[in-house]
């Protein structure tokens, strides 16, 4: 997600419901804010992440020794109140695997 995106995902979202757009987006924000779905690494875990890296570093360690590390894992968002507005069904085997629903 980019700054520019976090700052308009209100307006993003909004235009993907006016033009009965099924989006799928990157972060979970995007579903809080009214999006479809979306598929992707959690913003919070990875700031948790980020902290154990500057933590290390202001011990001493060395950045170009710091192993690089990629996301754990994806978190799916489902947002049943967008899907209903678009006349989509999402079926269940979806939203049982998702962390987060919108009801």
């Amino acid at each position: 997600e980019t700054p520019v995106n976090a700052r308009h995902r209100d307006l993003i979202t909004a235009l993907a419901a006016e033009h009965r757009l099924p989006a799928i987006y990157g972060s979970r924000e995007f579903v809080d804010a009214g999006g479809l779905i979306s598929y992707g690494s959690s913003f919070p875990e990875l700031y948790r992440r980020a902290a154990v890296y500057v933590d290390r570093i202001l011990r001493g360690a060395r950045p170009a020794d710091l192993p690089v590390e990629q996301p754990a894992r994806l978190e799916l968002a489902v947002n049943l109140r967008a899907a209903a507005a678009l006349g989509l069904t999402i079926p269940h085997s979806i939203i049982i695997r998702a962390e987060h629903v919108v009801r």
